[in-house]
C-alpha cells in the first residue's frame, strides 16, 4: 500500500517524500532475498549479460547501493533498515581475493570499471556512516580494488566519468590516482559538449538520455561532494557545467509527457526513471535553474509514471523492460541487476524533508501549461509538444548513432524520424531489418527496405507563425545484417550494401501536424533502378488487441491510412504523389503492447526528381484535424520550393534544395 496522496502540495502527481522513500524501503527491501551468503552480490533473476553472473552480481550489489546510499544521505545516517550493515558486509567480502564471492577486478573486467564508479560516489556520500567506520583492513582492500583502475584504458564516452569518479574517492581516501588520468578524462567529456547545453555519448551522432542520466549528472555531483574545486576543476569550468546543464533542462522538461512518460529513444531504456537524474542534478547541486516545484513534479511524474504501469512488479523488482518485463528491448550488456541505474532517477532521496524541493507546491509541465515548439539544435530535432493531448514528439532530423557518411542499417531507437513520450518503434522482428514506422524507404524487387543512416542533416529552424522545419538527405542502401552479430551498443547493424539513389526529406510542423516531404534523385552511373516504389510511415501504436485500422481515399481523392488503439491515432493523410496505403501490423515486437499497427502511404514506380507529400498524424484522437494544402515550384537552387497554406489562412515556404554535384 502506498501513503495517501497529498494533492494540496502535489496537485499533478499527489506525491510527497513519503512517497520516494517507501519506494525506496520496498525496492531495498525486495532485493534482499537475492543477496549471496556473504553479502557481495545480489543476483537477481533474469537472463545473464554477456559478461556472466558474476559479472551481472556485481552490478545488482553495486546499484542498489547506489539507491541505499541516497536514502541514507537524505536520512544523514539514520539507519532502521539496517542498510549500512548489509553493504558493509558485500564491500568486505567482495575486495577479499580469497572470498568465494571476490569481486572481478576493474582491470580484468570492463563491467567492474563501471560499477566501481557507483561503489565509490556512495562511499564519499556516506563516509561518517560508512567508510569512517570500516574495519582498516576493509578501507585497504577496498582501495586496492578501487585503485586498480588508475591507468586503466576507458572508452571515449560517458565511462570517463567513472574512472574520475573512483579516483577522486581514492585521492581523498590516501589510496593511488594519477592526475593524468584526470586530466585526460575531462578533456574526452569537453569533446562531447554540443550546442544547447547538450552532450553527445561519444564522437558519433549520439543523442540520448545518457546526456541526462550519466554525461549531466557526474560532473557537478563530482564538484558537489568531492574537494576538487580550484585544484583539478577550476571555479570556471564548473560554471560552464552549470551553464550547459540549465540550457540542456530547458529542453529536457519539454520532453517528457503530461503521463509522465519520458521520450521513448535511445540506448538502455530498462534504466527507466533514471531519465529523472539530471533533474535531481540541478537541485542538489543548485546548479538547473529550475524552480523546486517543478523538479518534484516532473521527477515524481516519470517515476510515477512507471510504478503506475508496474514497474517494481508484483515482487518489488525492477524487470528488464519498460513497463512490464520485456528482456528483447534489452542490450547486449543488461544483465539482471542493470535496470536498478534507474535509482539515479532517485537522486533527490539525498536532500532532506525541509528542502524546498519537497516543500514547494508543484509546478506544471510546459507541456501542461500550454503547446510547446522548438528547434533542438545539437540533436537536430523539432520538438512539437501539445498541451490537449499531453504527448510530447520529436522529428529527427539528426541523431543516428553514427556519422555522416555511415553506410550500416538504421538503428530503430535512433535514425528514425520521428520519437515520442508515447510511441516506441517494433524492436524485434521484422521491422528492424524492414523498417516501416516513421521511417522514408525505398522497397527493392523483393520488398526488402532502405537505409538511410549517414545522411546530413541539411536545417533545422523555426519559421514565423509557430512552424518548425527541418531536412536531411543521403544516400539510401539495403543492408544484409545476417552475419553481424556484433554486441547491440547502439549503432546499426553492419553488413553487404546495395546502393541506392538519394533521398531527400523534409518535415514541417505546426501545431502538431506535420508535412512530410520527400524527393528521390538518381545518382551519376547509377544502375538501372533496383527499387519499385517509395514508402512513408507513420507513428507505431501499440496494444493488447491489434489496432483498429483502416485505409482508402480521403476527401479530395488522396490515399490515407489511420491505426487506433483506446487512447492513440495514428493517421497519415497523402497530399501529393501518394498512390495508395496500409497498415503494417505486428505481434510481439513492442514493449508496449503485445500487438502493434503502423499506417503507410507508398508512391508506386521510379518518381526520380518528383516532390512527394503525405501529412503525418498522431493524438489522441477526437475531430480530425484540418489539412493544409500544398503547392510545389522550382527552387532558386534548381530544386524546389513548397509553399504549405494552414487552415487558418498562413502561409509557410520551405525550401528541397538541389542536390550539389559534390554529392552526387
Amino acid at each position: 500500500m502506498m501513503p495517501s496522496e497529498d494533492r494540496d502540495r502535489s496537485p499533478y502527481t499527489g506525491w510527497a517524500r513519503r512517497h520516494w522513500t517507501d519506494l525506496a524501503d520496498r525496492m531495498l527491501a525486495a532485493v534482499g532475498p537475492y543477496r549471496s551468503p556473504g553479502g557481495a552480490r545480489i543476483d537477481l533473476p533474469g537472463p545473464a549479460s554477456r559478461y556472466g553472473v558474476v559479472s551481472d552480481g556485481l552490478e545488482g550489489f553495486a546499484r542498489t547501493f547506489l539507491l541505499a546510499g541516497f536514502r541514507l544521505a537524505g536520512e544523514r545516517g539514520a539507519d532502521p533498515a539496517g542498510l549500512l550493515e548489509r553493504y558493509a558486509e558485500g564491500l568486505a567480502a567482495g575486495t577479499d581475493p580469497y572470498s568465494p564471492e571476490a569481486w572481478p577486478r576493474p582491470d580484468e573486467l570492463g563491467q567492474a570499471k563501471v560499477e566501481a564508479a557507483s561503489i565509490a560516489l556512495v562511499l564519499q556520500m556516506t563516509r561518517p556512516w560508512l567508510w569512517d567506520r570500516l574495519d582498516g583492513g576493509v578501507r585497504e582492500r577496498i582501495i586496492e580494488w578501487l585503485g586498480a583502475v588508475v591507468g586503466q584504458p576507458y572508452p571515449p564516452i560517458n565511462w570517463v566519468w567513472f574512472r574520475i569518479v573512483v579516483e577522486s574517492f581514492l585521492r581523498e581516501a590516501g589510496g593511488p590516482w594519477s592526475a593524468a588520468d584526470i586530466e585526460e578524462d575531462l578533456a574526452v567529456h569537453a569533446s562531447l559538449r554540443r550546442p544547447g547545453g547538450w552532450l553527445s555519448d561519444g564522437q558519433e551522432r549520439a543523442y540520448d538520455h545518457y546526456t541526462g542520466w550519466a554525461l549531466h549528472l557526474y560532473p557537478l555531483l563530482w564538484t558537489h561532494l568531492f574537494d576538487v574545486t580550484g585544484t583539478l576543476c577550476p571555479p570556471s569550468l564548473r560554471q560552464t557545467w552549470a551553464e550547459d546543464l540549465a540550457r540542456y533542462l530547458d529542453d529536457a522538461v519539454c520532453l517528457v509527457g503530461a503521463d509522465g512518460s519520458p521520450l521513448l529513444q535511445g540506448r538502455s531504456l530498462i534504466y527507466r526513471f533514471a531519465a529523472a537524474a539530471p533533474f535531481w542534478v540541478g537541485a542538489v547541486t543548485g546548479a538547473g535553474g529550475q524552480p523546486p516545484g517543478l523538479v518534484r513534479r516532473v521527477a515524481s511524474g516519470i517515476v510515477r509514471h512507471f510504478t503506475d504501469h508496474g514497474a517494481p512488479d508484483g515482487n518489488g523488482l525492477l524487470s528488464l523492460g519498460w513497463h512490464a518485463a520485456w528482456p528483447a528491448m534489452r542490450q547486449a550488456y543488461s544483465g539482471p541487476g542493470s535496470p536498478y541505474w534507474g535509482a539515479k532517477g532517485m537522486l533527490g532521496l539525498m536532500l532532506p524533508e525541509e528542502h524546498p524541493v519537497w516543500t514547494a507546491p508543484e509546478r506544471p509541465l510546459p507541456v501542461e501549461a500550454g503547446d510547446v515548439a522548438r528547434v533542438i539544435d545539437a540533436p537536430g530535432w523539432l520538438l512539437s509538444a501539445r498541451r490537449r493531448d499531453g504527448i510530447a514528439v520529436v522529428l529527427n532530423h539528426g541523431t543516428d548513432h553514427g556519422s555522416p557518411g555511415d553506410r550500416c542499417a538504421d538503428s530503430p531507437l535512433y535514425a528514425r524520424l520521428g520519437y515520442s513520450t508515447a510511441t516506441v518503434p517494433p524492436l524485434a522482428g521484422a521491422p528492424v531489418t524492414d523498417p516501416v514506422d516513421n521511417a522514408v524507404v525505398l522497397l527493392d524487387d523483393a520488398g526488402r527496405a532502405s537505409h538511410r543512416s549517414g545522411f546530413e542533416t541539411l536545417f533545422a529552424r523555426e519559421l514565423p507563425g509557430g512552424v518548425l522545419a527541418a531536412a536531411s538527405r543521403g544516400p539510401v542502401r539495403w543492408v544484409d545484417v545476417g552475419a553481424d552479430d556484433s554486441p547491440d551498443h547502439g549503432s546499426g547493424r553492419k553488413g553487404p550494401t546495395t546502393p541506392g539513389p538519394m533521398v531527400t526529406v523534409a518535415s514541417v510542423v505546426r501545431a502538431g501536424t506535420e508535412v512530410r516531404l520527400v524527393r528521390v534523385d538518381a545518382l551519376p552511373a547509377q544502375p538501372d533502378p533496383a527499387w519499385r516504389s517509395v514508402r512513408i510511415g507513420g507513428w507505431p501504436v501499440a496494444a493488447e488487441l491489434l489496432p483498429r485500422s483502416r485505409s482508402g481515399a480521403h476527401g479530395w481523392g488522396g490515399p490515407y491510412a489511420e491505426a487506433r488503439t483506446g487512447s492513440l491515432r495514428s493517421r497519415l493523410c497523402g497530399l501529393r504523389g501518394l498512390h495508395r496505403g496500409g497498415v503494417a501490423v505486428g505481434k510481439d515486437d513492442s514493449p508496449l503492447g503485445t500487438r502493434t499497427a503502423t499506417p503507410w502511404l507508398a508512391a508506386d514506380g521510379v518518381p526520380y526528381g518528383e516532390v512527394l507529400a503525405a501529412v503525418v498524424l498522431l493524438d489522441r484522437g477526437g475531430p480530425d484535424a484540418p489539412i493544409p494544402t500544398l503547392a510545389v515550384h522550382p527552387g532558386p537552387d534548381g530544386g524546389h520550393r513548397t509553399v504549405l497554406t494552414w487552415p487558418d489562412g498562413h502561409t509557410t515556404e520551405a525550401d528541397l534544395p538541389a542536390v550539389p554535384p559534390a554529392s552526387r
